[in-house]
């Protein structure tokens, strides 16, 4: 079966109007109108670095408690959390998320890890 959604953990989190912290999400592969549709936003024909944010906004399908995710949450998101979700994205739709099950020599913990770029890995607990 294909696995359609994936969860994340930003590494700062996004802080509501509340003071609430929310760092787990879920995001679900993109589509084809996911991509294509932004191009007709008036936000991102004036300013092209607004696409990352209305995609995100479309396969963001949850985080933390909020009820709907919208561009003004991912407007406010800290840049390192922005970073952290376009190269979740990349490897999530791009890449693919296969994983390697590997031993660590020093202590033979067994974990997995999955590419990030060419010759980079990437340990899950």
């Amino acid at each position: 079966m294909l696995q359609t959604e994936f969860e994340f953990i930003l590494p700062k989190g996004y802080v509501d109007q509340e003071g609430n912290l929310h760092r787990r999400g879920v995001m679900r592969l993109a589509t084809a109108a996911d991509e294509i549709l932004p191009l007709k936003d008036p936000r991102v024909q004036s300013n092209s670095a607004y696409l990352v944010i209305i995609l995100l906004s479309r396969v963001i399908t949850s985080l933390g408690s909020l009820e709907v995710i919208n561009p003004k949450i991912i407007e406010c998101l800290f840049a390192s959390d922005l970073n952290y979700l376009q190269k979740f994205y990349n490897r999530v739709n791009e890449n693919g998320t296969r994983s390697l099950k590997m031993i660590c020599p020093h202590c033979q913990q067994a974990f997995e890890a999955a590419p990030e770029t060419l010759g980079e890995f990437s340990a899950t607990p």
